[in-house]
């Protein structure tokens, strides 16, 4: 599990247990606290159970505007106004390279793909991490272990061509996924600092080069 989506269950986790404890304290007066109060008491033990170690640092818990959207919308149906608004602001972030050539090697995207380490306590500031994208996607057809939280992409640039549109939105999703679609699963690979731009250009080439095992 990733360190976001650990905060996450451990926010709603933490959330439910203080909820509980004060409705224990308020047995039988029929109140106890609300949403917010739950969910500011679950940020104020969090913070004060978690300690920086080494590159993981405590400010990890500090939430961006989007990421405090989509807590209060998690489990809900999100406001068109408000889907919009993050699509909006998320695209409008993405860094573009300054090679006009986007699609990388596909052999080192690979590499990239099977790569589950990076932004770990234990890791270096100067190690290359991973996507770990074998975790969520099926990709190329060798590999026989893949998660399914996302959909596959077999035959990515097979099935949808290598037109400089697909190559800018293949980049564009890797950078940034709430750009496409608010409050998504999948890591903000570029805007989190995840990977780099050549990383990110590296996975647009295992997904579209036309000689990468993804598109035999």
């Amino acid at each position: 599990m990733n360190k976001k989506k650990f905060y996450v269950a451990a926010a709603g986790t933490l959330a439910i247990a203080l909820v509980g404890c004060a409705g224990i304290s308020t047995l039988g007066t029929g109140s106890g606290p609300s949403d917010a109060e739950a969910a500011k008491l679950a940020q104020q033990t969090m913070k004060s159970s978690f300690v920086t170690s080494g590159i993981a640092s405590v400010d990890r818990l500090n939430q961006d505007e989007l990421q405090r959207l989509c807590t209060e919308y998690a489990g809900k149906e999100i406001p068109k106004e408000v889907s919009e608004k993050i699509e909006k602001s998320q695209l409008a972030a993405i860094a573009m390279p300054a090679s006009a050539n986007l699609i990388g090697n596909w052999q080192e995207g690979e590499k990239i793909a099977q790569n589950g380490r990076g932004l770990t306590f234990t890791d270096k500031a100067t190690d290359v991490g991973g996507g770990n994208c074998y975790a969520c996607h099926q990709i190329a057809p060798q590999e026989i272990s893949y998660g399914n939280i996302g959909p596959s992409l077999y035959n990515y640039g097979k099935l949808r061509g290598n037109s400089p549109e697909v190559v800018e939105y293949t980049y564009k999703k890797i950078y940034n996924a709430q750009a496409y679609a608010a409050c998504s699963n999948m890591p903000r690979f570029g805007h989190q600092k995840i990977l780099t731009q050549a990383q990110i250009m590296d996975l647009v080439g295992l997904l579209l080069d036309p000689q990468s095992p993804v598109n035999k």
